[in-house]
């Protein structure tokens, strides 16, 4: 029996797919979106079926589990400082093996067979992402610079390489992996990446998958609209922390150059990306841009 639910479902989707027809929307993928089975399966699907439907879509990937295993696989711990991954020479070499090729390959394969025309990248590939050493500061101790090693703070983004692909139907998969002006490597965070490569191509959306609901405050409660401002006040005082710094920071910066709409949502419900970009429920936090 045909089911009126389903349909009004699809008819919902009609104005987004008119609205964002041949517009970019920047996906940073991550979490445990990334190492469930179903849900992989779900946000491949989800990648083709927006590209289908008109829209240029860009994946840029993490990969940190998939780090701490091979990490740990080689007798090497972890260390983040302020949600950034102190990366030494060795460490950068098994980073750039693992998401440059183990996890790039795997997404580019997912989303090829769900249908797609996935190419893999890093920022090597065409020097389209250049960067220099982070320098960052410790926000205990304000002047103060901690040293993370080939961790990449981003000079320029060259968009030319992802608008090429884009116009030749495929779906960009970029490892976050940046190159210096004597071609050394750096290890950048995704949800920067991401952020960065929003503002260069103006895309309509940037959206951060999660494991959280969204952006929470100090109850737990879910923010679903949140202000810079807001934001300055809750790290301020601690309610956010660690690895939710940076992936808030790229948001901001996002938002307040020119990318329309950031959310940050929550992966591990199935089809996060049709529910937030096609129905009229989102799903995460929004980040407005004032």
């Amino acid at each position: 029996m045909p089911s009126p639910a389903k349909a009004g479902i699809l008819a919902e989707a009609l104005p987004y797919i008119q609205k964002f027809h041949g517009k970019t929307i920047v996906i940073k993928y991550g979490g445990n979106a990334m190492t469930d089975e179903y849900l992989k399966q779900c946000f491949a699907r989800d990648v083709v079926l927006l590209k289908l439907v008109g829209m240029n879509v860009v994946v840029v990937h993490g990969g940190g589990p998939q780090i701490e295993n091979l990490l740990s696989r080689v007798g090497k711990k972890g260390e983040f400082i302020q949600g950034m991954r102190v990366t030494d020479a060795e460490t950068m070499e098994l980073v750039e093996m693992v998401l440059g090729g183990q996890v790039n390959k795997e997404v580019v394969n997912l989303i090829n067979h769900a249908g797609g025309k996935a190419v893999g990248l890093t920022g090597k590939d065409g020097s389209f992402i250049r960067a220099k050493k982070l320098l960052m500061e410790d926000i205990n101790n304000p002047g103060d610079v901690i040293d993370v090693g080939q961790v990449g703070d981003i000079v320029s983004v060259d968009p030319s390489l992802i608008a090429l692909l884009d116009s030749g139907a495929f779906i960009p998969v970029i490892a976050p992996i940046g190159v210096g002006k004597d071609g050394e490597t750096y290890n950048i965070n995704a949800d920067v990446v991401a952020g960065k490569i929003a503002e260069v191509l103006k895309a309509e959306k940037l959206v951060l998958l999660t494991n959280t609901p969204g952006v929470l405050d100090k109850e737990g409660k879910l923010l679903t609209g949140i202000t810079p401002r807001q934001i300055d006040d809750m790290v301020a005082d601690g309610t956010l922390s660690g690895g939710m710094l940076p992936k808030i920071g790229s948001a901001l910066d996002a938002a307040r150059s020119g990318v329309k709409s950031v959310h940050i949502i929550d992966g591990r419900v199935e089809h996060a990306l049709l529910l937030e970009i096609l129905t009229d429920e989102g799903v995460g936090t929004l980040i407005k841009s004032k």
